[in-house]
């Protein structure tokens, strides 16, 4: 069932803001799909999702092998019968204040805030589509 990003239906914003871990599938270089758990927040007013992670991560390093305009992935959490999934372009983020709001909503959603890591970058994802059962 399709959503719109930016007016999600409250049932699917609400299982976007329950704790569960999600995957993010970016392509590698080779055009194969790397996939991995991550923490993950919407914000449908803006039409983005964001995951914190390592400047030097694998999933890091196949969005910007993708070139300037980013990589095509999709974030998607799934529990029990009910799904979500979100789709489009990453790009890596590192501006402190980018970083630091990411890392507020993480810990909003997630009840914890991050260790500090000067190496933490944030992947936004500004959102085409948005899939989900629930």
């Amino acid at each position: 069932m399709a959503h719109d990003v930016r007016d999600p239906s409250p049932d699917f914003l609400a299982f976007w803001r329950e704790h569960h871990v999600c995957t993010l599938t970016t392509p590698r270089p080779d055009g194969s799909p790397h996939v991995v758990p991550v923490g993950v927040t919407y914000d449908p007013e803006a039409g983005l999702a964001r995951v914190i992670t390592n400047k030097n991560s694998t999933k890091v390093a196949n969005i910007l092998a993708a070139g300037p305009e980013g990589a095509r992935v999709a974030v998607c959490q799934v529990k029990k019968g009910r799904w979500a999934t979100l789709e489009g372009r990453a790009t890596v983020r590192t501006e402190p204040e980018v970083v630091a709001d990411a890392v507020s909503r993480y810990a909003e959603r997630y009840d914890r805030t991050p260790a500090p890591n000067p190496d933490r970058v944030v992947i936004e994802i500004a959102l085409e589509r948005a899939l989900g059962r629930g």
